[in-house]
């Protein structure tokens, strides 16, 4: 399948964000079109992301993950305050 890309989330043109027109199966050749929102956790940067995952991982423990990162409980905090923000600005988009 060869190196596979990331996923862009902002239009390059004129920074809006992108939604998914058409889906194709590599499997059985199917293709999918119409507009399609992306999940929330897609809309998320790549680097929120993986900050997602990390969280999951460490069982939702900040102290743990600032461990592992190099970095301070409260700076970690700060970063998870931002990104529950994120995804609440996200969620009242989908809701209007």
């Amino acid at each position: 399948m060869g190196n596979i890309r990331k996923l862009p989330l902002i239009c390059p043109s004129c920074e809006s964000a992108l939604q998914v027109k058409s889906m194709h199966c590599t499997q059985c050749e199917t293709n999918v079109e119409g507009m399609y929102q992306l999940p929330l956790l897609a809309r998320l940067s790549h680097e929120e992301q993986k900050f997602v995952v990390q969280f999951l991982k460490s069982s939702g423990s900040i102290k743990e993950m600032s461990g592992q990162m190099g970095l301070s409980y409260p700076t970690m905090r700060n970063m998870l305050d931002d990104l529950i923000r994120k995804v609440e600005g996200i969620e009242g988009q989908d809701n209007h």
